[in-house]
């Protein structure tokens, strides 16, 4: 079973123990959007193919847009023999909103919509 963590769990984590890895599974267009630093970026469709660029023996976190895709992919891990793995609960929306919002900050213009709708969700 992976841990459910929040961003900042996460984050408290990772500050311990510097052997975690961050996974986030959404498309291209959406890093493009918002994309957190030192994060290692596979689509979900790429994963089972790209698993060896992973180290199994370090801890993972997985994120996605709100937490769904990066469940599936944590499970996948985990059939995989990777032994230490958590879903980040509320995916790039929580870590936006908790954490650091100026991820968006550097979002392309043809994006300009996309990044409006996530301003206003994190407003409401």
């Amino acid at each position: 079973m992976y841990k459910k963590l929040s961003p900042q769990e996460y984050l408290e984590l990772k500050n311990k123990n510097t052997n975690w890895q961050l996974m986030d599974v959404r498309e291209p267009w959406e890093i493009e959007i918002a994309n957190i630093p030192g994060s290692i970026n596979i689509p979900i469709n790429d994963v089972k193919e790209r698993l060896i660029e992973l180290n199994p023996s370090h801890s993972i976190a997985v994120i996605c847009h709100s937490g769904i895709r990066s469940a599936k992919v944590a499970n996948l891990l985990l059939e995989n023999s990777f032994l230490v793995v958590a879903n980040i609960e509320g995916g790039i929306h929580d870590w936006a909103e908790y954490l650091d919002r100026s991820i968006l900050e550097h979002c392309p213009k043809k994006h300009d919509e996309t990044k409006k709708t996530l301003y206003k969700f994190l407003n409401d």
